[in-house]
């Protein structure tokens, strides 16, 4: 597989052109649109992309190593046909809304000021995530180890304790009525 190493892509639409399938080390992906494009089968490592389009994107044995999402809309990503080996990033101001990481190993992967509604996280192990100021409306965590994990900032979710690992994980005092949900009870200040 070819190696393309630390450049610069900016305002690239890649909807019409696809990006080369390679292994990118150390770039960076500015203002580029990959919607609907396919991203399977490319390696990204210490990667960057910043204010990109990638929803809808496949991500068929796509590779992602410490890869850094800013400012991204990432809607409808399939994240569960990626690549595990060394699966880690970091997504901050993203939207992440309708995507799936089923079954993926998450741990102390840092969601920042994103929107990740009706996001499918079943049996992740998200053990010491964070979920910094996340809006989680509709996401799903079934059976999802949610050990260390930090929802202190965060908002709109639905976990129930019983159907995950939440040991010494933090919520918000003002948001502990997103654990009672299935309880169908009435919480008043």
């Amino acid at each position: 597989m070819e190696s393309i190493e630390e450049q610069t892509f900016e305002h690239k639409d890649f909807s019409k052109s696809a990006l080369k399938i390679a292994s990118y080390e150390t770039c960076i992906f500015s203002n580029c649109n990959f919607a609907n494009s396919s991203l399977s089968k490319i390696k990204f490592i210490d990667c960057e992309f910043i204010e990109c389009n990638l929803s809808n994107v496949p991500l068929y044995d796509t590779s992602f190593q410490s890869v850094q999402f800013k400012d991204c809309k990432m809607l409808g990503l399939q994240f569960d046909n990626c690549d595990t080996f060394g699966l880690s990033f970091t997504c901050d101001k993203c939207t992440l809304d309708h995507s799936s990481f089923y079954q993926h190993k998450l741990k102390k992967t840092i969601f920042k000021n994103s929107q990740l509604q009706e996001v499918d996280f079943t049996e992740c192990d998200l053990s010491n995530a964070v979920f910094d100021n996340c809006d989680l409306t509709r996401t799903i965590f079934d059976k999802t180890n949610l050990k260390n994990a930090d929802f202190v900032s965060s908002f709109n979710y639905s976990i129930d304790p019983e159907n995950n690992s939440i040991k010494k994980a933090k919520f918000s005092l003002l948001q502990l009525s997103g654990l009672l949900n299935k309880y169908d009870i009435e919480i008043h200040e």
